[in-house]
């Protein structure tokens, strides 16, 4: 007669953890510069895995093969520069390869094409982008283009010129939308990664108007790729638009602030969960909290639900974890990343007491 023992079996998926890089602001003297992290996804908690020196690299963007990861560095003092890192996922290792001048001032913004064919900086006092050349083994070239924007907005003290704060590839990968928070224009171009010369063109650009002095910084698409969500930086407000082919068309606009708040606002980053129902932007300012709104499928606007305080200040940039079960909020001010939980059901967060102390934290990235 035999006894069968039925054993717990573990599932690798439980055990396994999630790589998070976080950029930070170096010039306070607090951090080094890209720190990884080990999440876990069933406890939020977050372990240091790897960390390397960098100057200000305040954005970051990874390779969509896992491989390497792009940063600029938001130099206080003359150009700003653009940086090249190989990044073993197992480890959270990073390897410098190269940096290349961005040809403009405060670079605050980087992003990657689907095909790791070109990373776009935005230079935010330069006003322009630029485009880099990505060569096979993860090294920037020289820059291939150096596209400046023209004009100014109603408020003189921020909106003197242009400042470009974000490039943002449309699903389809056929145009780049360019934020410009000095003009209140999100400009879109055409995108050709076949081209080697120019493959942001600057014929048949179409351009879209945000409200005077709102400040456009960010913006994501939708799930299903026809609406695109503006977080307004000086107004603290989310427009959203209808896309289809390059051209964005306004529907309705709405604030990210309590109706009773009444002092100084400045908005930064904007998400959607994985799910597609809710929409996430953060405040900075006085307000100090994550916006939350629920998204109608049908018509892609959005109604708000509330807002919850992020336990610090000045939140950031701020990631959903893969799963949608947490939300992670890097609050530059106070040297923390907060983990929230995330209710699936109504999109509401709660403070889990998770947390890690960071100096001057101002970009969370998951490697999904």
């Amino acid at each position: 007669m035999y006894c069968t023992i039925l054993l717990p079996m573990v599932s690798n998926a439980q055990s396994k953890t999630i790589n998070v890089l976080i950029g930070t602001y170096t010039n306070t003297g607090k951090s080094k510069g890209i720190y990884v992290y080990a999440f876990d996804p069933n406890t939020g908690r977050l372990s240091l895995k790897n960390e390397i020196e960098s100057a200000n690299p305040s954005f970051l963007a990874l390779s969509s093969d896992k491989k390497f990861v792009y940063a600029v560095n938001e130099l206080e003092k003359g150009e700003g520069t653009i940086s090249a890192f190989q990044y073993k996922r197992a480890d959270g290792k990073l390897s410098l390869l190269n940096t290349q001048l961005t040809h403009g001032d405060s670079p605050c913004h980087v992003t990657v094409d689907a095909n790791t064919r070109y990373a776009v900086a935005s230079n935010y006092s330069g006003g322009s982008f630029t485009v880099f050349g990505i060569q096979p083994d993860g090294r920037l070239s020289e820059k291939v283009q150096l596209v400046k924007h023209e004009g100014s907005g109603p408020d003189k003290s921020r909106q003197e010129g242009p400042h470009v704060h974000s490039a943002t590839f449309s699903p389809d990968g056929k145009f780049l939308l360019v934020q410009d928070l000095g003009t209140d224009r999100i400009t879109i171009y055409r995108y050709d990664a076949s081209d080697n010369k120019q493959p942001v063109a600057l014929t048949a650009v179409n351009e879209a108007k945000a409200s005077p002095g709102s400040g456009p910084r960010h913006l994501t698409f939708s799930k299903d790729g026809k609406y695109v969500y503006l977080v307004q930086e000086m107004k603290a407000a989310i427009t959203v638009y209808s896309y289809k082919d390059g051209h964005l068309t306004p529907i309705q606009e709405v604030s990210m602030l309590n109706p009773s708040f009444g002092g100084e606002v400045g908005a930064a980053d904007v998400h959607i969960s994985p799910d597609g129902k809710f929409l996430y932007a953060s405040n900075r300012g006085e307000a100090n909290d994550i916006a939350i709104y629920s998204i109608n499928a049908a018509t892609g606007e959005i109604s708000h639900i509330g807002n919850e305080s992020v336990k610090g200040k000045g939140p950031r940039n701020f990631a959903i974890a893969p799963d949608g079960k947490f939300l992670l909020v890097a609050n530059q001010y106070t040297d923390e990343v907060i983990v929230f939980a995330r209710n699936e059901e109504t999109g509401r967060l709660t403070d889990t007491g998770n947390r890690i102390d960071v100096g001057a934290p101002v970009c969370v990235l998951f490697d999904e």
